[in-house]
């Protein structure tokens, strides 16, 4: 099978321009087919609170409600989609923004409301990956956004490692798949304030044994969840890591 990596990237990674520009010239090496997923929140909590619109989370994921799915929308699938794609283009790159909505590529079915009503936001019901893979074998690179549609008309904001995930496991079927979950951390890190704390191997034990401690947190556990998801479903590898160790796949292996 040849080798796909997909690498979803998030956090002040693809919303500060020197940290994208790092990112985007690791991306640019990586040989082979390759996918990149990102995300950009920060952009869009800034974006709303310019328009008066206010942010509302709940154990790190936004209450998407209608106004606020307008600013995603234009965020994601617009300003740092585009972004991503033109840094690309400069380093010879051919690539194409999409969301899930376009190609038909990812269906989705709003949240039911159980404790939390989160609003427009999707979970993921149906990966076509036809259009990805025809896409890939003329050498384009897909750059996904973080949102998908209900086959209604209607778009939902998505979590951008459960795309990553999702992806990885469905194009696992084709292409011996490579996850980086790339941040602004060198991996998972016991002492959150010092970067020489990386935990280098991490299986679903010693994950379960963090979170309980407290030491695995907030935004890092969905990464998680994911992660081992796909890793149970086929993918090869999953690393968490910086863009500076893309090359090198030093970081948090999970196994």
């Amino acid at each position: 099978m040849d080798r796909l990596t997909i690498i979803k990237v998030g956090g002040k990674v693809v919303e500060e321009p020197e940290s994208l520009k790092a990112l985007l010239d690791q991306f640019s090496k990586v040989s082979g087919n390759k996918i990149l997923v990102h995300g950009g929140g920060r952009t869009a909590t800034i974006i709303a609170g310019k328009l008066g619109i206010e942010t509302k989370m709940v154990d790190g994921r936004r209450i998407t409600d209608a106004e606020m799915l307008e600013v995603v929308t234009m965020v994601y699938g617009g300003l740092v989609n585009k972004r991503i794609v033109a840094g690309l283009q400069a380093r010879n790159c051919n690539a194409i923004g999409l969301t899930g909505a376009d190609l038909d590529l990812i269906r989705a079915k709003k949240r039911p409301v159980k404790d939390i009503d989160y609003g427009f936001v999707g979970d993921v019901d149906d990966v076509n990956t036809r259009e990805l893979r025809l896409l890939l074998n003329e050498n384009v690179i897909p750059v996904i956004a973080p949102l998908t549609h209900d086959g209604k008309g209607n778009l939902l904001n998505t979590n951008a490692d459960t795309i990553a995930s999702e992806l990885a496991t469905e194009l696992s079927n084709h292409f011996s798949v490579y996850l980086f979950y790339c941040f602004e951390k060198r991996g998972v890190l016991l002492n959150p304030n010092d970067e020489s704390t990386v935990i280098h191997d991490l299986d679903l034990t010693l994950f379960n044994k963090y979170k309980k401690e407290g030491i695995i947190s907030a935004g890092m556990i969905p990464k998680l969840d994911n992660g081992f998801r796909a890793k149970q479903k086929g993918v090869k590898e999953v690393l968490i890591t910086n863009p500076e160790n893309i090359a090198t796949g030093r970081g948090t292996r999970l196994v």
